[in-house]
């Protein structure tokens, strides 16, 4: 090998590093004076569901419970309705209305 010869070594060692979580944002659309966190919904998307799942498996202190409009199905092929899956994700719904008893509820301690 001729002393003018310059090699480098391919890929020789990693550097690790972390990419930043995308942080996001929830505003609720409504907040009890007891503290109950009320999502209003028309439409109940995928996106809205995963998020109610982060949000839910994230923050279990908080309270958050659905008025829909309608009870829809979850998509036009499913016979999931949206209190379906409410039910089975143990979230607290009801239909058009914020129940008096959502209303009269006591605050819970944090």
């Amino acid at each position: 090998m001729d002393d003018a010869e310059v090699f480098w070594m391919y890929e020789p060692h990693y550097i690790p590093y972390v990419e930043p979580a995308k942080a996001k944002r929830y505003t609720p659309d409504f907040i009890l004076e007891n503290g109950i966190i009320i999502e209003a919904k028309g439409r109940f998307t995928a996106f809205d569901r995963a998020k109610h799942l982060l949000l839910r498996d994230q923050y279990p202190d908080e309270d958050i419970r659905f008025i829909f409009q309608y009870d829809n199905k979850i998509s036009r092929t499913s016979k999931t309705r949206y209190s379906d899956w409410c039910e089975k994700h143990g979230f607290k719904y009801a239909i058009r209305e914020v129940p008096d008893e959502w209303v009269n509820e006591p605050a819970k301690s944090k």
